[in-house]
């Protein structure tokens, strides 16, 4: 047992036999979904998040490891490694702890106490930090040689090198730090000249509060306004209150020696530690309104990708404009593309009639049982010409986020699946694909793109394509995935493949014809036993020779549900589906080494509803067709409308014009919320009430209180 996996299981509260499993598995290749899915005894039953913890927890405290040993070998060249100090870097667990412990021995830059050192002060400095009494000018002056020339520089050149000292204690900084984490405000000021180019940060302008108490999206604001010029920021704690501290840690008495060490302190406070601290902080504060910005995302993105599909339907996909007219696209049950071709039926052609005769004739010819309309400029106008219209049998009509389109039908996967079409053609496909199956057709988009963030442009790029990437691999595994219509591009996110396996199981899938079976995954060039493992259990293949193929069951566990089958006198075949069968069963006698409670139950749960789509039904909605523009909308109005994206303070709701509106979180409800997710999803359907509108601002407020 490590001491990395002690510290592990400690800092998340979690038993240390699933710390270590977790670890040793995540070791061996496996992925998250897998070990979450398919390794519940081994784990103690951990869910996603907390193995992910594990794993993020280990490579910092790998790092740290890395730094230490760096350090050690640092500090013991210059031959100034004592047993204590050793055993003190050794010990710690924190990044800027280890810092401040390596600080003293640092190589140094050119620095003031530096230049004082080469004149020859350090002696006077140990001098004057034992604060003996005695007259300070004449110990002084038998340093006035060289290139000192008074006492005065003499002096002068050894409080420089005591502030040195004073910032690289370990004891002060952390002192510091305490006040800082409990006391520090945030302020911005708004730049002068630049109020008007700057209006949208006014509310910063003359900002104040404090740093423990910000809220992420309000941070991240002020600082994108500093990133961009149109504020200055600072963080500062009570100055007296720190040097107080300061002065009463290095100062012992009133002697003239001891002015000289405070004048030392204040000038350390003032130049090295604050300035260095406020630097820190910053920077911390900066990493936890990115984390919290990256989580409200990826919980966004993760209620996007598993927003209800419509399942295999015949679509008349809409991408709706005015001057360029609508595009139309045809889509079969599988989301080929059947036919194209643009209506004109708004402003400036208006060919209504013309435009209304090609979508009922479409309908007809290609069998249409729903409409996918995109939800951006002329969207409404669209929804209404469609639904106007009279077609031979019932037809669903849905408004479908457009959000990313763009950027798909721009892509290279988008011309590699047609090249023969343009970008509006391949924009409204999606836009048709997106209603059939969101989860399918939004992982060939950038998450980014897809418009569920909060400031995501301003967070750590890197954290936040490791968590998004995450939450596409989570839910993609979560649903499952058909082996035998999926693109290469939903392959790439199935546990244990990647972008090559994919590719290889596209192509095999091409030459061979569809998968009979999850065993002839070993027939794919490079698939080996490892991959296999990873992946098999979320692949499905309806119509296969074993029906388990069709279910989140593993290969590893066909054995035990054949014996479930054979003991209870009928096939797996049988025994799929039915419920009373499937009650009957005692798990008990199935239990092995590796497969225990956890694994039975969730094998008979998926024996009694194979392949269940986790997802909920798809909901359809009608905006106020008395609501155009936001000029129509009057205090106190209520208004049925869709979310459309969660922040932490509050969420945005489309209620069927250009601009959404906001629920701010002190008005998702009659309570407290302290997170809006609690409270809303994604395209959740909601009834709100217009506070007020600003048409200046094109801002929106709306409530859900009481409604």
């Amino acid at each position: 047992m490590s001491p990395i996996q002690t510290l592990i299981s400690r800092s998340l509260q979690l038993p240390l036999k699933g710390v270590e499993s977790t670890l040793r598995l995540l070791s061996e290749g496996a992925s998250i979904p897998f070990i979450s899915r398919y390794r519940k005894e081994a784990t103690g039953g951990l869910d996603e998040v907390q193995i992910a913890r594990i794993g993020e927890l280990n490579n910092q405290y790998l790092e740290l490891e890395k730094r230490k040993e760096y350090i050690l070998k640092s500090v013991g060249e210059q031959e100034k490694l004592t047993p204590e100090l050793e055993k003190q870097i050794r010990d710690c667990r924190e990044s800027a702890a280890l810092e401040d412990l390596y600080l003293p021995f640092k190589p140094k830059r050119h620095t003031r106490a530096e230049i004082a050192r080469k004149k020859g002060l350090e002696e006077l400095a140990k001098w004057l930090i034992t604060q003996q009494h005695g007259p300070v000018g004449a110990r002084a002056a038998r340093f006035v040689q060289g290139d000192v020339t008074d006492t005065e520089e003499a002096l002068k050149g050894a409080r420089d090198i005591i502030a040195e000292w004073v910032n690289e204690d370990a004891q002060a900084r952390q002192t510091l730090r305490n006040i800082f984490s409990r006391e520090a405000m945030i302020t911005s000021k708004g730049v002068k000249g630049k109020e008007q180019e700057g209006e949208k940060y006014r509310d910063y302008f003359d900002f104040n509060a404090p740093l423990s108490r910000c809220p992420s999206h309000r941070l991240l604001a002020i600082r994108r306004g500093e990133k961009e010029g149109f504020l200055r920021v600072f963080l500062s704690p009570d100055d007296e209150r720190c040097l107080d501290r300061l002065i009463r840690r290095f100062v012992k008495n009133d002697s003239e020696a001891a002015h000289h060490v405070a004048d030392a302190v204040t000038d350390a406070y003032k130049r090295l530690l604050k300035p260095s601290i406020e630097t820190e902080f910053a920077s911390l504060s900066k990493n936890q309104a990115d984390e919290a910005a990256i989580a409200v995302f990826a919980e966004n993105l993760r209620q996007l990708l598993l927003a209800p599909p419509l399942g295999q339907k015949r679509i008349l996909g809409i991408d709706p404009g005015y001057r360029t007219g609508c595009k139309l696209v045809c889509l079969d049950e599988q989301g080929n593309l059947l036919h194209n071709e643009t209506i004109y039926p708004h402003p400036p052609q208006q060919e209504y009639s013309k435009a209304a005769g090609k979508v009922v004739k479409l309908v007809s010819a290609y069998r249409i049982d729903a409409i996918a309309i995109g939800n951006g400029t002329a969207s409404r106008e669209t929804e209404r010409f469609i639904t106007g219209l009279r077609y031979e049998k019932e037809v669903k009509v849905f408004v479908v986020s457009e959000n990313g389109a763009s950027v798909y039908s721009a892509s290279k996967i988008a011309r590699e699946e047609f090249p023969e079409y343009d970008v509006t053609v391949r924009g409204a496909i999606s836009i048709g694909r997106r209603l059939s199956d969101p989860l399918a057709e939004l992982v060939k988009i950038d998450p980014k793109s897809i418009g569920v963030g909060q400031y995501q442009h301003d967070v750590d790029q890197s954290k936040l394509k490791r968590a998004l990437d995450q939450t596409v691999e989570s839910c993609v595994n979560l649903v499952g995935v058909n082996l035998n219509t999926a693109s290469s591009h939903l392959l790439t996110y199935v546990s244990g493949l990647g972008e090559s396996l994919a590719q290889h199981i596209v192509e095999w899938r091409a030459t061979n014809g569809p998968f009979r079976s999850r065993r002839e995954l070993k027939k794919v060039p490079r698939l080996g036993e490892k991959a296999f493992e990873q992946c098999a259990g979320f692949l499905r293949i309806p119509g296969a020779e074993n029906p388990l193929d069709n279910s989140a069951v593993h290969p590893e566990s066909y054995a035990i549900v054949e014996k479930m089958a054979k003991d209870l006198g009928c096939s797996v075949r049988e025994l799929i589906g039915n419920k009373e069968r499937i009650a009957a069963i005692e798990k008990e006698p199935y239990k092995t080494e590796t497969i225990g409670e956890e694994t039975l139950t969730d094998i008979l749960q998926e024996l009694e509803k194979p392949g269940r789509d986790p997802r909920s039904k798809i909901q359809t909605l009608e905006f106020d067709p008395n609501i155009r523009v936001i000029t129509d909308l009057k205090e106190g109005m209520i208004l049925p409308g869709i979310v459309t994206n969660i922040t932490n303070f509050g969420c945005f709701v489309d209620i069927g014009i250009k601009e959404n509106g906001l629920v701010h979180i002190s008005e998702l409800a009659d309570r407290f919320v302290s997170n809006p997710a609690e409270v809303v999803s994604l395209h959740q359907p909601v009834k709100v009430k217009v506070l007020s509108t600003d048409t200046a601002r094109k801002r929106i407020q709306l409530s859900m209180r009481g409604l």
